[in-house]
């Protein structure tokens, strides 16, 4: 969890695995909170920056990380993919504080459908911008003993694919099943007070992260397997193997 499996490099400890739990559960539960519409921007830009830097930190080493160029493009495009991500997160509020609507409906719909499955795509969209380098170069992809048979772009795209729909899980899952049952447990009466309420959807949502984070990082293997007949003609003639490995990423 401390080094890199591409690149041997040690990673920061920030964005260890051990350390996205308790940097995670906080962003979430700030981006969770019902604010107005230039807070939960600022909220959903900090919660989407750390969870893209962890998943470029993370991302196939293949490309050359001293490459200046290919750095840039992804500093770039990743500040321009949280961006767009906070304000898509924040779009349902600015919408109805615009226009008033006040009516149940409305805030059912904005404050209780929409979050979640906006930060699910959202999640699933930065990470795919931030790695975009490896479906467009493509990822090196061996056999069973370790031996490198080529760089496959279409190994890169599943690798993104893969680990863009494990975070959309996560975090979509996160943020639905705690509204929904907060709300039964409120609808129960058998919280009392609002602020023993808050109390249940924190815990329920810290409940939640904590299941869910082994579970969606667990749905692939970071050890990713593709079959010959899926990869390039040139890769296909270089190997006998039927089935080849690589590095998905976290």
């Amino acid at each position: 969890s401390s080094v890199h499996p591409d690149t041997d490099k040690i990673i920061p400890i920030m964005f260890r695995p051990p350390a996205f739990m308790p940097i995670c559960l906080p962003l979430v539960v700030a981006s969770s909170l019902q604010l107005q519409a230039k807070q939960a921007f600022f909220c959903q830009f900090a919660f989407h920056m750390y969870n893209t830097g962890f998943a470029l930190v993370h991302g196939n080493g293949t490309a050359k990380c001293e490459d200046y160029i290919l750095q840039q493009k992804q500093i770039f495009c990743g500040l321009g993919a949280i961006s767009y991500a906070a304000v898509v997160g924040a779009l349902p509020l600015i919408f109805m504080n615009r226009y008033t609507l006040k009516s149940p409906l409305a805030e059912l719909v904005v404050k209780k459908l929409l979050p979640a499955p906006l930060l699910g795509l959202m999640s699933a969209f930065t990470v795919a911008v931030v790695r975009s380098p490896e479906f467009e170069n493509g990822i090196e992809v061996m056999d069973r003993n370790g031996k490198i048979v080529g760089v496959s772009q279409k190994a890169g795209e599943k690798a993104v694919k893969e680990t863009a729909l494990s975070r959309a899980v996560l975090f979509g899952t996160t943020f639905s099943l705690p509204s929904v049952l907060t709300s039964f447990v409120g609808r129960a009466k058998f919280a009392k007070t609002p602020r023993t309420l808050a109390l249940v959807r924190l815990l329920v949502l810290t409940s939640v992260l904590t299941g869910m984070l082994p579970a969606s990082l667990s749905m692939f293997s970071q050890c990713g397997e593709i079959k010959r007949a899926d990869l390039e003609p040139e890769i296909q003639a270089s190997t006998e193997e039927t089935v080849l490995f690589y590095n998905k990423g976290i």
